[in-house]
């Protein structure tokens, strides 16, 4: 019970391969032919789990919401201590992880696939709406614990996407360290007023 099919393992295990050739050759120069050779398995047993690069497409972003989990995931999920959880999210949400879950240039040329194909578009809706849904699930457990004086939980959880996702494209162009760690903090500090909190002691970048 519980055990993953060879299918999904076998996807799952196309998926990294597109990934890699990906990050190394451009999404645009990836083909079927090159993730057979990275997995030296034939072109067609690969056609098999994907029919076309749409579907591989579709099953990146499902790899990258799943790598996104991870900004969730914080040292103090086992403490009862809502505010502390919320404090972790957002400095991962501010801060330089999301760069080593996943490479920028490979998620902004998925990205712009959005104008041209409504499935993808689709699913970085998706993406975007899960990333909300799981913030605003840590600050509405503050606001039940009356730690937050605050009363929609999706409404801040939205204003703080809309500073992250900016700050993530505008931070892409700055190559200085300095600089890009203290515009983090900045938009922090505004994540925190949307809140309505006391500016917190910083926690060290991870």
């Amino acid at each position: 019970m519980g055990r993953k099919s060879l299918k999904d393992n076998r996807q799952k295990k196309i998926i990294k391969a597109f990934y890699r050739v990906a990050k190394k050759e451009g999404l645009e120069n990836t083909s079927f032919a090159k993730i057979a050779r990275a997995l030296d398995m034939p072109p067609s047993l690969l056609v098999h789990y994907f029919k076309t690069k749409e579907e591989l497409l579709l099953g990146l972003i499902d790899f990258i919401i799943e790598n996104y989990k991870s900004i969730y995931r914080t040292h103090a999920q086992e403490n009862p201590d809502a505010l502390e959880k919320l404090l972790e999210i957002l400095n991962n949400i501010f801060s330089r992880k999301w760069d080593r879950l996943f490479d920028d240039g490979i998620f902004y040329s998925c990205f712009a696939l959005i104008f041209r194909d409504p499935r993808i578009k689709k699913k970085f809706r998706e993406l975007h709406q899960l990333l909300r849904v799981w913030l605003t699930d840590a600050i509405q457990d503050c606001i039940d614990q009356q730690l937050l004086p605050i009363h929609d939980a999706a409404k801040a959880a939205d204003l703080i996407f809309v500073i992250s996702d900016g700050a993530y494209y505008y931070l892409s162009m700055v190559d200085d360290e300095a600089e890009l760690n203290e515009k983090l903090s900045t938009y922090k500090q505004e994540a925190y007023r949307i809140l309505k909190m006391p500016q917190p002691q910083e926690l060290p970048q991870k």
